[in-house]
């Protein structure tokens, strides 16, 4: 049924992954052909300074951060009951909700798999990526809690 599948992938939250793992594994294994997209996506400074986060006066050293967001999504991807040829990755800098959406745009998901947080009061149902995705999608949107 769904044969590109894109699942952003927060290296920083392991327990959002594990929400994600089960629904990943049953979807790519409906369908054999099915290729599974995990994406990561390294924030920027903009992003972190509209959420009033602090940072400091040194500039990030960008190759560093994806080198070792690389490293992180290869041991999160082994967890998944997925074969190497099933699977790509993708690791880019920006807002997560754009950038997700432009990466199932570019490559034509047909199924979006996407963890959320336990909603607080600022996002009442989902998570604020989650429900982002959810929104402005033009494909079909899982959302595992």
């Amino acid at each position: 049924m769904y044969r590109t599948i894109l699942v952003p992938i927060d290296i920083s939250d392991a327990a959002l992954n594990e929400q994600v793992t089960s629904h990943v594994e049953l979807q790519a294994g409906l369908e054999n052909s099915a290729r599974v997209h995990f994406l990561t996506v390294i924030p920027t400074f903009p992003y972190y300074a509209a959420m009033g986060l602090g940072y400091s006066g040194e500039k990030p050293d960008k190759e560093k951060f994806r080198t070792e967001a690389l490293a992180q999504l290869d041991e999160i991807i082994k967890k998944f009951n997925l074969t190497p040829e099933q699977t790509e990755k993708h690791i880019v800098s920006g807002s997560p909700k754009d950038e997700i959406l432009k990466l199932a745009d570019v490559i034509h998901a047909d199924l979006i798999i996407i963890a959320s947080h336990r909603p607080g009061i600022s996002t009442y149902l989902l998570g604020s990526n989650a429900a982002a995705v959810v929104r402005h999608a033009k494909c079909s949107v899982l959302v595992a809690r």
